[in-house]
């Protein structure tokens, strides 16, 4: 990694006072207390005590003197200090005329707050030192960057040129490496060295190296996928990967060296030192391991769901055609019944030739054999036609059973004993079936079709009830399984507790608890206590409140909210814009917003070869076309661009990582825009998903007719700023509610956004999603329906005072009181990214009985819930603050919509990766569009007001630039005479 990690703009950032400061941040750094004064005082001159104040506040604001700042200090902040010290602002451009008293100044501020100047041989060590245990978590150096300015600041230390720290942030991400290899020392003998090297060879038989074998997910949930995956996984597993350990390795390092390792080629690999080599593909290996286990997993889980499903089909058809065939040989009976029937007019002796006259001997001959058919094989279920496909299933289910230790969670049946019998059944070691099998564990319609006729157990069947249990409970987290992360026990995915106990100060302060006390439990007890008189005055006195209310039968009824009264000024400032925006082609914006945000410089190609002059080109082309879901055969045709070079750009340069960080560049250049500001601070956020149709076999897409018809699809669970900037999105199954993962990407938020509240729909919230938010410092304010269903805790004796307020869920306070220590635990787990919480909180939500962890966090999300519905209910304004947040995800999912028009509207991509890919340059160009239309309205504002014309800024705060109808999506056609072909009227074939 380059010492010059950051952009000239970031280090600007660093280096200079921030013109646009809030006033916030000018009341907080820049407030003088009675000791600051009498400081201040004991200074010579008006305009040196003035410019010693100012100098004062900057070095608490940034904790740095940039060169010349006395020229950058924003006049509002010498303004608010001038008018405390009861001085002129204007004396201020006196002061640094001389420059030993701005160095006498400094001397004295740094003893008055007890801080002293950065001491490279005294602190670069001791940094370094700290900077890379962190760097051995995540190696994001811009993270890092900060993460050494707060040391610094935490060690009262001047922080000195950001240069200086860059280049100390550099080295140590280079040291990271080494440290790695040294801690995987003893694993790296040199038998395990030749095995590594061996995952870069090309294999005649694979045609590719063991390493893009590896890597290759696999597509659709099929047989031959499966026994794919499993020679994978057994590969690996020769190789001794279930004994390796990386305990004294971060989760988050082993994870970014194992996408290192994947995303780079054979070549680039192989170029590397052993030092970087080696732990790359140790962890490639371990992470692989893991992985492969869940794709196999998931593989049979989804098979079974196919084939379970096909048979539903299959008994649905034989079904109707047994009515069919029930109809045709009623009606055949029916009229060979009647001459027998016929008594006065058919004598005996001639019934059979009535008969025969009525229907053919060769008819009735059909009749009675069908009638057998119907009558022989008793009632058929969908078992019957799973039972036809007990070869295919049982072509990998030998394996699959072999391979795995299926570790037990629950033990209250036979099914361990009946789950061993089928593995001993299916690999040889046991043929006959004895006397006494466990059948306690089996549901009764599997019981009936299990047995035969005659009482004995079919073994065939009794298999396949055995492996439909199997995935009933590894679904339902009774069953876990090791080297797995979906699969695994719930108390692994949580950092150790003697590492918590170990770091606890340090996490704790992350979190923001100033110490393991449940005093934030108490906090919430009270607001609790505070809350109940007034909502009971809200809901029983008369004209307390016209929409929130008791109805005759003493239910909660919350009226919705009414539409916002705008005053027509907006309108015609709206209008005014959308007039005057200059109409743009889509490709020009890329370009244009690249000059100004130079986002394109985050996506850095796999490998440092030489780049061709026409790169930019294929580069926006490539984002384009991923974004718009225009195939680059296409995008290539209609560019004149090599279709080669445009497949190579886009498998090289965009990948997720590289996407997120232009994401970041844009969503920061969208934060410093002035009129950003008056849309939001970039604190509150909210997310949504956003359902998008695919074409072909799709392994993760699901089916749902309310929003795909008869097909399949998948959601972008988008994140939206209030600034109406996009910092995040994820694509997730459609059957997952929203709450599973809103929080990932506001705890993997890198951009200068600080999130601390969030909202969603209904959809987005559990009761765990509440207590998460809390523990992690953060708001949750979701918007809910059906409030007069909520369950509402209540803490007993509290309510004997307020007898309108009809909560149903009892409140444990002690309960909570004595594991909260646990729930920290779980709050740090999150915060320092040792498990995803979308993860955490699938297998928490799995179990069939309730964990003890999703109990205690459900009972704690249950106190957090109601102090919220109670905020609620009493504020109008905090209701229509949420609505108005959700409704700019809304204008920016109809933005993205529409520049989603290739491909029919159909996503093709496969592989869980490439989609994620797609939604991440469909989100740099959303943001993109944000950002220049939010410039360009910033122009036209400052024209009409130049021009003479009175705005109200009041109004500035309704304006969106989730706008579109000024942009060409679809480029330009020409129509040039026909003088251009040749003398014959045609076109010149292609050589």
């Amino acid at each position: 990694m380059p010492a010059d990690f950051l952009s000239d703009a970031e280090r600007i950032r660093y280096q200079t006072i921030p013109a646009d400061l809030t006033t916030h941040d000018i009341h907080q750094f820049g407030f003088l207390s009675p000791t600051d004064r009498a400081l201040i005082a004991s200074q010579r001159r008006d305009h040196n005590r003035l410019g010693f104040a100012v100098q004062l506040t900057v070095i608490r604001l940034m904790n740095h003197l940039p060169q010349e700042w006395y020229r950058q200090v924003p006049t509002d902040l010498v303004e608010f200090i001038a008018q405390q010290l009861d001085l002129d602002a204007a004396l201020f451009v006196l002061y640094g005329q001389r420059e030993a008293t701005l160095s006498e100044h400094l001397h004295t501020i740094l003893l008055y707050l007890r801080r002293r100047r950065w001491q490279p041989l005294m602190d670069t060590v001791p940094l370094e030192q700290w900077l890379l245990e962190r760097a051995l978590e995540h190696d994001n150096e811009r993270v890092l960057l900060l993460m050494a300015c707060d040391w610094v600041r935490a060690e009262s230390i001047l922080r000195p040129a950001i240069i200086e720290l860059e280049r100390l942030v550099a080295s140590v991400t280079e040291e990271a490496h080494r440290e790695t290899y040294r801690r995987m020392a003893e694993l790296l003998q040199p038998t395990l060295k030749q095995q590594l090297d061996g995952l870069l060879v090309l294999d005649g038989d694979l045609k590719a190296t063991r390493h893009n074998w590896l890597a290759k997910p696999p597509i659709a949930p099929t047989v031959s996928q499966i026994r794919l995956t499993l020679d994978k996984h057994l590969y690996l597993k020769t190789m001794g990967v279930e004994t390796w350990s990386l305990s004294h390795l971060h989760p988050n390092r082993q994870k970014r060296l194992a996408s290192v390792a994947r995303s780079k080629t054979n070549q680039a690999l192989i170029r590397l030192s052993d030092e970087k080599r080696y732990p790359l593909l140790v962890a490639f290996c371990l992470e692989t391991y893991m992985t492969l286990t869940d794709y196999v997993l998931r593989l049979f889980d989804e098979y079974w769901e196919d084939v379970w499903g096909q048979s539903e089909r299959e008994l649905t058809d034989y079904q109707l055609q047994q009515v069919k065939a029930k109809d045709r040989l009623l009606q055949t009976l029916g009229k060979a019944i009647g001459p027998v029937l016929d008594e006065q007019n058919v004598p005996t002796h001639l019934v059979r030739d009535s008969i025969y006259e009525q229907v053919s001997r060769q008819d009735l001959l059909e009749a009675v054999e069908q009638f057998e058919k119907l009558t022989a094989g008793g009632l058929r279920t969908t078992h019957h036609f799973l039972a036809s496909r007990y070869r295919s299933i049982k072509s990998f289910s030998a394996t699959l059973l072999e391979r795995f230790d299926f570790i037990h969670a629950f033990t209250g049946d036979d099914f361990q004993q009946a789950l061993t019998l089928v593995g001993e059944w299916q690999s040889g070691r046991r043929r006959k079936i004895p006397q006494t099998i466990p059948l306690n564990f089996m549901l009764p319609s599997w019981r009936e079709f299990v047995r035969a006729p005659d009482g004995e157990v079919e073994r065939a069947h009794y298999e396949l009830s055995v492996l439909a249990r199997l995935r009933d409970r590894l679904r339902s987290g009774d069953i876990y399984v090791s080297h797995s992360r979906k699969y695994a026990a719930p108390d692994s995915y949580l950092m150790p507790p003697d590492y918590f106990q170990a770091h606890q100060a340090d996490l704790l302060t992350q979190l923001g608890f100033r110490d393991v006390s449940a005093y934030r439990l108490d906090e919430q007890l009270a607001e609790l206590e505070s809350h109940l008189p007034l909502i009971e005055q809200l809901l029983t006195q008369p004209g307390a409140s016209a929409d929130i209310r008791l109805d005759e039968e003493g239910e909660l009824v919350v009226s919705p909210l009414k539409a916002e009264e705008l005053p027509a000024s907006v309108g015609q400032l709206r209008r005014l814009i959308e007039s005057r925006l200059p109409r743009v082609e889509l490709t020009d914006m890329l370009v244009e917003v690249d000059a100004w945000t130079g986002f394109s410089d985050e996506l850095i190609g796999l490998e440092t070869e030489p780049r061709r002059q026409d790169h930019n080109a294929l580069l926006y082309a490539a984002l384009l076309a991923s974004a718009c879901n225009i195939p680059l055969r296409e995008m290539a045709q209609s560019t004149g661009l090599d279709s080669g070079a445009l497949w190579w750009v886009s498998n090289n340069y965009l990948r997720e990582e590289t996407l997120k960080r232009a994401t970041v560049r844009l969503v920061n250049y969208q934060h410093k825009q002035w009129l950003a500001s008056y849309w939001g601070s970039g604190m509150l956020s909210s997310s949504d998903g956003q359902r998008f149709p695919v074409s072909g076999k799709i392994r993760n897409a699901q089916a749902i007719p309310r929003y795909y018809g008869y097909g399949k699809g998948y959601t972008l669970l988008t994140h939206t700023a209030d600034q109406y900037a996009q910092y995040g999105s994820k694509s997730i199954p459609s059957t997952i509610r929203d709450a599973t993962y809103v929080l990932d990407e506001i705890l993997g938020n890198e951009t200068d956004l600080e999130i601390v509240e969030h909202t969603t729909d209904t959809a987005g919230y559990t009761d765990i999603i509440f207590a998460l938010f809390d523990l992690l410092g953060l708001w949750f304010s979701p918007r809910l329906r059906d409030l007069a269903n909520q369950r509402l805790c209540k803490v007993k004796g509290w309510l004997v005072k307020y007898p309108s307020l009809k909560f149903t869920s009892p409140f444990r306070p002690e309960y909570v009181r004595a594991r909260w220590p646990e729930l920290l635990r779980v709050g740090a787990t999150l915060k320092t990214g040792w498990v995803t919480s979308s993860l955490l909180i699938s297998k928490l939500q799995s179990f069939p009985r309730q964990h003890h962890l999703t109990t205690l966090l459900q009972e704690y999300g249950r106190l957090v819930k109601t102090n919220f519905i109670l905020r609620y209910l009493q504020n109008p304004l905090l209701r229509r603050r949420i609505q108005v947040q959700l409704n700019k995800g809304e204008q920016l999912h109809a933005l993205r919509a529409w520049l989603w028009f290739g491909g029919d509207g159909h996503l093709r991509r496969k592989q869980e990766e490439a989609q994620q890919e797609t939604a991440g340059c469909l989100n740099v160009l959303t943001n993109l569009v944000v950002v220049w239309n939010t410039v360009y309205s910033q122009e036209i504002l400052k024209s009409h007001s130049e021009d003479g014309h009175e705005v109200d800024e009041n109004d500035f705060e309704h304006l969106s630039p989730a706008r579109y109808g000024h942009i060409n999506r679809l480029g330009r056609y020409t129509f040039l005479p026909a003088e251009q072909f040749t003398a014959n009227g045609l076109r010149p074939l292609r050589s």
